[in-house]
């Protein structure tokens, strides 16, 4: 999260400013990409480069503070995966396996990054296993960490249906890595 300044940034990169505009790109782009990678894994830069395009279409007329922001960003995202759905509802197409799960972090520790990407990737891979609403659930809440309400707004659905499926999705998941450590999402 940007914090404090978030205005500041939000108001510059409204006004053309690249750098302040950097900053929103780096803060959201790798949880857009883990999203994408879960619910898309084919198609998941592409469409993070046109929810990007859409966001600077309509910066100027966002007003609200960062989580209203990230949840903004989340619903262009969700409407480019719908309208790409469509599309390909047309054509034949063919998901390929995600072969990369997670931009790798700065090499502080090679061993240490190298076993949180690994960890990372196995984590989304598994939730990528998930029934497509369950997954979309649960990276809107971890991964985006948007609350319950923004992600029913996103998906197009209830508070209570969004706990139910992530609650499932997650008691889905304990159950493979036979584990019940997975708590306090829902």
């Amino acid at each position: 999260m940007i914090g404090p300044e978030f205005e500041d940034v939000l108001r510059a990169a409204a006004g053309g400013d690249e750098e302040a505009f950097g900053r929103l790109w780096r803060d959201l782009q790798p949880r857009l990409l883990r999203y994408f990678r879960v619910v898309s894994p084919a198609v998941a830069e592409d469409l993070a480069s046109e929810t990007w395009l859409g966001v600077i279409r309509g910066i100027n007329r966002f007003r609200g503070n960062e989580p209203a922001f990230r949840a903004w960003v989340f619903t262009i995202a969700r409407h480019e995966l719908l309208d790409w759905r469509r599309r390909a509802a047309r054509r034949a197409t063919e998901d390929l396996p995600a072969n990369g799960l997670l931009e790798q972090a700065a090499p502080d520790d090679p061993a240490a990054s190298a076993l949180e990407y690994l960890s990372t990737q196995a984590a989304l891979a598994e939730v990528a296993t998930l029934p497509p609403d369950q997954a979309e659930a649960i990276v809107l809440r971890v991964v985006a960490g948007l609350g319950v309400d923004r992600v029913a707004a996103i998906m197009d659905k209830r508070p209570g249906t969004v706990r139910v499926l992530t609650h499932r999705g997650l008691r889905r998941l304990a159950e493979r890595l036979g584990s019940d450590q997975i708590r306090g999402v829902v």
